[in-house]
């Protein structure tokens, strides 16, 4: 019997612990917009994860980034030959450390 009371106490603490931070009102509010959808979603996991914002990022932004990363590397790979390019048009001009080294 004793123990079933600390199983008890631990659940009621646990219960204040989960209203003091905040989640049970989220968990209601995001149970309740479900509950009113008027087309209920075919995967109700999904809507919910959407309204507590774990969805992760939008596909446009997955998008956007995409491009954007695209563009980057493109700008990255020019600029790579730019710099092997007057690397090679500098060593025209200036010897070389070991041929200088000899004179």
């Amino acid at each position: 019997m004793a123990q079933y009371r600390a199983s008890e106490s631990k659940r009621e603490q646990f219960r204040r612990y989960l209203e003091k931070s905040g989640v049970l009102d989220t968990l209601t509010s995001v149970l309740v917009a479900l509950y009113e959808e008027a087309d209920k979603p075919n995967n109700p996991l999904d809507f919910i994860k959407l309204h507590l914002g774990a969805a992760g990022p939008e596909v446009v932004d997955v998008e956007a980034l995409r491009m954007e990363l695209s563009d980057l590397q493109q700008k990255c790979n020019l600029l790579m030959e730019e710099n092997k390019e007057l690397r090679n048009r500098l060593m025209q001009y200036e010897p070389s450390p070991e041929g200088g080294a000899a004179e």
